[in-house]
This record gives structure tokens, C-alpha cells and sequence, in this order.
């Protein structure tokens, strides 16, 4: 695979044009926080082109896990909006963060180490797609890490049909 990654730059350098020239600082001020999933391309989906926002991803679309990098992204390159996405058929809502240390730890048998690390680890996952992004919401809206005029909005994203609905 990473050969391909030569020709596929190569056909992108052709085109890259002035984006060399992009502020360092989002032109929206906006962040989106989404998942991970190979199905997603918030891009495209939301019309997002490079230079306008920063595009936060992490398993489930967790802002908890986001939080380090909304942090840089507001004090630093001064964002003031963040989109919270999840989606349907989101692989978060298919286990327990029990049921995944187990696996960790069977496949490493006997190992400490491994043991101890991913006991450590809150997988953050959820039972219920709207649920977790109005959790997520709040989480942002009570976070005093997170700047008090901040507009924060929360959706799901439809794998199924593409097309998106606000939640909170």
C-alpha cells in the first residue's frame, strides 16, 4: 500500500496550486470532531476545503479524547465553533471497554505490562448514538478548558444515505 502513496502524492503536487500559502489559523474558526471510520469524508460531506477548519478524528468522534487538541486549536489558532459527528453504525457501540481489555489481555497472556496499560485505558464508548453526542455537548459545554463563547453544535451522520441531522 504504502507504494502507492509515491504516485498518489505525485498526482496531488500537480495540483496543489497556492494552498502553500494557507493561514495557519482555520479561515472558519470552526473545529469538527469526528470518528475515525474509513466511511467518513467530513470534507466532503460538509463542504470543508483545506485551510477552512480543523478536522478532529478519534474513535466514536469522542471529545473527551479531543480535548488536548481543542485546547491547541482555540488558545493557539483561535477557533470559536466546534461540530461534534457521530454516526450510525458507529463500531463504538459494539463493545465494552471490559470486552476490549479482555482481548488485549488474552492475546498477551501473562504480560504486566500490557495488563496494567490497557486497564488504564477508558475506550469511551457508548450504548446510544443521540445520547453520546448530547453527552459530548454537554462535556464541551462544561469544560473550562473550553472558551465560554464557543458556539458548539452536535450531529449524526448517516452512513446509510450520506445526509447529516443535527441533534443538538
Amino acid at each position: 500500500m504504502s507504494t502507492q502513496f509515491i504516485q498518489a502524492n505525485a498526482d496531488y503536487v500537480a495540483n496543489f496550486g497556492d494552498k502553500g500559502s494557507l493561514a495557519l489559523p482555520p479561515a472558519k474558526k470552526l473545529i469538527v470532531v469526528t470518528c475515525m471510520d474509513a466511511r467518513l469524508d467530513p470534507a466532503a460531506h460538509l463542504g470543508i476545503k483545506e485551510g477552512d477548519a480543523h478536522v478532529i478524528r478519534n474513535a466514536g468522534g469522542s471529545a473527551k479524547d479531543a480535548l488536548r487538541s481543542i485546547i491547541i486549536s482555540q488558545r493557539l489558532l483561535g477557533t470559536r465553533e466546534i461540530a461534534v459527528f457521530h454516526h450510525t453504525g458507529c463500531g463504538m457501540l459494539t463493545f465494552s471497554s471490559n470486552d476490549l481489555r479482555s482481548i488485549v489481555k488474552e492475546a498477551n497472556p501473562g504480560n504486566a505490562t500490557v495488563a496494567s496499560q490497557v486497564d488504564s485505558i477508558d475506550f469511551l464508548e457508548f450504548g446510544h448514538l443521540e445520547d453520546s453526542v448530547k453527552a459530548d455537548v454537554g462535556f464541551l459545554h462544561e469544560s473550562p478548558l473550553v472558551l465560554k463563547e464557543t458556539h458548539v453544535t452536535g450531529w449524526v451522520y448517516e452512513v446509510e444515505t450520506g445526509k447529516i441531522r443535527q441533534i443538538v
